[in-house]
């Protein structure tokens, strides 16, 4: 599989669709409190970029980075379609937005995932690239359902 990996302006009904399964399953596997994926509209802010993994014209996954400061940034909306998973695309989404934060010259690198069984795969991805769990961070709190992880670049 060979991924060409754009910024999205996030219009398209690919996108949104693939969005929408994301929050679908978010509010399946977590408690309304403990969801922190965002939609469309959360998406659309100037603090975050989005980019879009397509294999040929198929939409297969997607993940954003959040600007918090000058030196830290947080991974979110990462998201691999359902008919290509376990294929790649998390990793080289994972990479590629390694690879960006360290271009914007960041120094800390965060995100929060879940603790049920379901996000499982991707505490083991990150952690294979050396992401590692620590408080919660930015405006997150405690939470049971939720694990925070860290990566100094």
């Amino acid at each position: 599989m060979t991924l060409r990996i754009t910024i999205d302006d996030l219009t398209g009904p690919d996108i949104a669709a693939l969005l929408q399964q994301h929050l679908d399953d978010m509010r399946a596997t977590s408690p309304p409190d403990s969801k922190h994926a965002l939609d469309l509209d959360g998406l659309r802010t100037p603090d975050i970029t989005l980019w879009t993994a397509h294999d040929g014209p198929h939409l297969v996954g997607c993940a954003a980075l959040k600007h918090h400061d000058p030196t830290t940034a947080e991974i979110k909306s990462m998201r691999t379609a359902t008919t290509a998973q376990r294929r790649g695309v998390a990793t080289t989404l994972l990479q590629h937005l390694i690879t960006q934060a360290r271009h914007r010259h960041y120094t800390d690198l965060y995100l929060e995932t879940g603790t049920a069984d379901y996000f499982a795969p991707a505490r083991a991805l990150y952690q294979r690239f050396g992401f590692r769990t620590c408080p919660p961070f930015a405006d997150y709190r405690p939470d049971p359902h939720s694990t925070h992880m860290h990566l100094t670049l």
